[in-house]
């Protein structure tokens, strides 16, 4: 038990590790496997069980959450911040298998009529092909329409991520492999996948026809997704550059359906033939400052990193480091909140992963000393931050303690 305890727990380093052995060799396989048995704290459907959690708030206040347990997706609100929810609905039927990767999970927005939309993922078959599924509810969530594919391909779909305009314009981005096949009947090299993406105006019911931002991009990484102003959807991912360097880039929207250039956020060159599974995070404030924080294990640095940007995307400050290094940090995550930035990760020191916060109050110029926020001596999901427009919140289900939804001291 403790070697499956260890597998989740220590997933900063030993999920490169077991990447950089070979890109779905039958033993990255099994070790997927085996991770994914030993998430699950039982098997209901119930919050007790899931394995991870996705929160957030409707413009009312109510906070929602979207879950995986018992081999299901279920959705609930919480009257009382998070420390009970009601019976949930359970929004998938029958034998679905969840797209339960290490860095996969599903995605929740709320639109200002209180259309609830959600996104998801599914295995195809015993080789990882995802596909991308999307529902809604119009009911106060009391039901949710039976889940359609958010396009029409057939090739693989991960890594979807949901981020909700002003106007309550719903923007989705996902991987997609749809683009390698053709490649290589031209005999062209096609490494990795594709950024697609597609909007929704009417709150979830119908999606635009998938375009695609960027080919070649890292396919096993979650995506960063913010919106740096009315319209203009920013996009950060793991890429593939030149001799197969998997790097970060970011790409900022002129408008729903027009991707701009591509910029780099930073030269760590990691050059790797495989799934490092540890993606990017990404906030811009209400000034317009960028602020991205990432993983790397590269030729020019390795751990956690954080750089902002204060040119829109363009170019981005010396990268900072994160967390300690001889703790295996890991699962950063940054939130522009209403009083400052906060930056979350995950640190494991053999028998405890314990959850730090770094905060700063003038646009991720300086930061705070890191402290310790939450911890569990089990395994754990990824730290999330969540707000309200008045509080910030950490979002972490935990294995052994269930799910902690708490507010940052000072409300911050």
């Amino acid at each position: 038990m403790r070697r499956n305890v260890l597998s989740i727990r220590g997933l900063g380093h030993a999920l490169v590790a077991f990447a950089a052995i070979a890109l779905c060799s039958s033993g990255a396989l099994a070790q997927m496997k085996h991770q994914h048995n030993s998430e699950a704290a039982c098997e209901d459907v119930a919050l007790k069980c899931a394995s991870k959690v996705t929160a957030t708030f409707d413009a009312g206040g109510t906070l929602w959450a979207i879950w995986m347990a018992g081999g299901q997706l279920s959705v609930a609100s919480s009257a009382d911040g998070g420390k009970t929810f009601p019976t949930p609905v359970v929004i998938t039927k029958g034998n679905t298998d969840l797209d339960w990767g290490p860095d996969a999970r599903p995605q929740i927005v709320v639109d200002p009529q209180g259309r609830i939309v959600v996104a998801f993922s599914t295995f195809r078959d015993k080789a990882f092909n995802g596909e991308v599924f999307t529902t809604r509810s119009v009911d106060g969530g009391k039901t949710f329409a039976p889940p359609q594919p958010i396009t029409a391909s057939k090739e693989s779909q991960r890594f979807q991520a949901l981020a909700l305009d002003r106007d309550g314009s719903v923007f989705a981005a996902w991987l997609d492999k749809r683009n390698r096949g053709p490649a290589r009947k031209k005999g062209e090299v096609y490494d990795g996948a594709a950024l697609f993406f597609a909007s929704s105006k009417d709150g979830g019911a119908t999606y635009s026809e998938a375009h695609v931002a960027r080919d070649n991009t890292c396919e096993c990484c979650r995506l960063g997704l913010a919106f740096a102003g009315p319209g203009r959807p920013a996009v950060v991912f793991r890429n593939i550059f030149e001799g197969g360097v998997r790097d970060h880039a970011i790409v900022t929207f002129s408008d729903l359906k027009t991707p701009g250039e591509i910029h780099r956020v930073s030269v760590d060159d990691w050059k790797i033939a495989a799934c490092p599974h540890h993606g990017p995070s990404l906030a811009v404030a209400k000034n317009g400052t960028y602020h991205v924080t990432w993983y790397t294990n590269g030729k020019n640095r390795k751990g956690l990193f954080y750089a902002r940007s204060e040119d829109g995307g363009r170019s981005f400050s010396t990268p900072m480091p994160i967390g300690d290094a001889a703790r295996a940090p890991s699962r950063p995550f940054v939130l522009a909140g209403p009083d400052g930035t906060q930056l979350v990760w995950k640190e494991f020191d053999g028998e405890t992963t314990t959850v730090h916060l770094m905060t700063s109050r003038d646009a991720g110029k300086t930061w705070s000393q890191p402290r310790a926020i939450a911890s569990t001596a089990d395994a754990s999901d990824h730290p999330l931050l969540v707000s309200d427009g008045r509080k910030v919140f950490l979002s972490w289900m935990t294995k052994a303690d269930g799910y902690r939804f708490q507010a940052l001291e000072g409300g911050s």
